[in-house]
């Protein structure tokens, strides 16, 4: 008994943190975790009325911010990955990248707005749209081919999982 009082026990801290990096979801997990977690706000959306204008701006205030994330960690880590394990690849990149612009080209003027303001709603609905169907093609097309590379990705997880934690930050400041 007096050897086993002997031995150290790690803090709770030490634990967790090691605890964590063995339970990093792949990075396509991450990337799709995501992927419906602003479906889900973008369908929020779509069921709150006029009378809701602060609800209204909320939301989409969210929505873009976690699209603003998500879309970096894409670019920065996923994308640059995807595209040397998959140098034959390069439209379907590249389309993803134009898709991107544009959604960004939204979110900045939505930034810029209301929900009072003229094309509020209807330029939150077209973010949805261009949105959804991102989200297809990346899941339908780019991720099956992407999960039969010899990709590191829970490695690639790991790095998209700090990344988005730290830009999150950056957007609560």
């Amino acid at each position: 008994m007096a050897a086993r009082s002997k031995t150290k026990k790690r803090p709770a801290a030490k634990r967790s943190a090691a605890r964590k990096t063995t339970t990093a979801p792949d990075a396509l997990a991450l990337l799709k975790a995501d992927h419906a977690k602003v479906t889900a706000m973008f369908q929020q959306y779509d069921r709150l009325t006029d009378r809701s204008q602060a609800k209204k701006l909320e939301l989409a205030r969210t929505i873009c911010n976690e699209l603003k994330v998500h879309t970096r960690i894409e670019e920065e880590i996923f994308y640059p990955a995807v595209r040397e394990a998959l140098p034959r690849e390069d439209d379907l990149l590249d389309e993803a990248k134009v898709e991107h612009d544009g959604a960004k080209d939204l979110i900045r003027q939505i930034d810029g707005m209301q929900p009072a303001d003229d094309l509020f709603d209807a330029k939150v609905t077209v973010l949805g749209e261009y949105v959804k169907h991102h989200v297809k093609e990346e899941q339908n097309e780019m991720f099956p081919k992407v999960r039969k590379t010899k990709l590191d990705l829970r490695e690639i997880g790991m790095r998209l999982a700090f990344r988005k934690e730290e830009l999150m930050q950056q957007l609560a400041r």
